[in-house]
């Protein structure tokens, strides 16, 4: 029979014993600051212990059910793209940030860990005012700051997060078949002799090149990309730049836009006397796809943005099976229009 000192000793044991990985991830609560974030959290199958996410977070549509902890100080789907970086540009220089946390929401949700990032201020809220909003818990959540500029790094927030949350065999099985998925499309194109000029805009109003991975992704599908480089930020470029690069290809992937949002922004480029001068435009080669699921956002969706890239630059001999409606053709599209009136 144990004596009461062993009985005591054990019961403190008890006490103070850390919880096994199993009690953690029970009593895990993630909130999700970033649209691709949430995304990823599904992936690994964290969806039950995802507690908040942002007013973007609309894939897969089941997290637009979950309580909204940042939201945004203005309604892009009533702006233009002036306006919008009008706006924006004039928060930044301000110091002010164009979304706000909620605190209250933040307070119900109680995270004890949070997936933000660095990259960008003018995307999402910043880092400085997550560390602010955080006070309101009354204890300190783990903050995974996340700041991907390549595929490569895009596939390295999975594992983290993977990490991060017990996950990590879910992870790695995720990264290595996007991994496959990438290596298909670059045995493909590989040796691809064939390589059109693209300029891929990230914003038409005034007009940015896309950045970052973009240009990574145009050259694994077969393609010499204009003005971008890889890892590097998105920047403004002039028409005369433009109609010196003499483009073969130009897709249109407005940050965070869709189809839809693009087209109804089109005049902003076609009423430029430049746009006429622009080989794809005269040619027939300008494609709108939908930037908000398969380019803006570094999250497993990424590889699909890869695959609709090689179908556009290299249809004959790109055998991926893409979404459907995830590229227009933009003469195929006017001359519909005007066929219908």
């Amino acid at each position: 029979m144990r004596s009461s000192h062993q009985k005591e000793i054990k019961n403190k044991e008890r006490m103070y014993a850390f919880p096994t990985n199993a009690q953690m991830e029970a009593m895990m609560r993630i909130c999700s600051f970033l649209p691709s974030t949430t995304e990823i959290v599904y992936a690994l199958g964290l969806d039950d212990h995802l507690v908040g996410v942002t007013h973007e977070c609309d894939y897969p549509p089941e997290a637009a059910g979950k309580s909204r902890v940042i939201m945004s100080l203005i309604k892009p789907e009533e702006l233009t793209s002036k306006e919008i970086d009008g706006i924006v540009s004039n928060n930044y220089k301000a110091g002010k940030s164009t979304y706000i946390v909620e605190e209250e929401a933040l307070r119900t949700a109680n995270p004890d860990i949070i997936l933000t990032q660095g990259l960008c201020d003018v995307c999402a809220v910043s880092e400085n005012e997550i560390v602010e909003a955080v006070k309101v818990l009354g204890h300190k959540p783990r903050i995974i700051s996340l700041e991907p500029n390549t595929l490569e790094e895009i596939l390295d927030t999975i594992l983290i997060i993977g990490e991060a949350t017990e996950r990590k065999e879910q992870s790695k099985d995720l990264v290595d078949k996007l991994k496959s998925r990438i290596e298909r499309v670059k045995s493909i194109h590989a040796n691809e002799k064939n390589r059109p000029r693209v300029l891929c805009l990230e914003w038409l109003d005034p007009v940015y090149v896309a950045g970052h991975w973009v240009p990574e992704m145009v050259e694994i599908a077969g393609a010499e990309c204009g003005f971008g480089k890889a890892g590097v930020s998105s920047f403004k470029i002039s028409w005369d730049e433009m109609v010196e690069f003499s483009p073969q290809i130009i897709v249109l992937m407005p940050c965070g836009f869709d189809i839809g949002k693009t087209i109804g922004e089109i005049d902003v480029l076609t009423s430029n006397e430049g746009w006429h001068k622009l080989p794809a435009a005269r040619n027939g080669h300008v494609y709108l796809v939908d930037a908000n699921s398969f380019f803006s956002r570094p999250g497993p969706r990424i590889v699909e943005g890869l695959e609709i890239l090689a179908k556009i630059f290299h249809p004959e001999i790109s055998p991926f099976e893409v979404p459907h409606n995830s590229i227009l053709n933009l003469r195929n599209y006017l001359y519909l229009e005007s066929f219908l009136g």
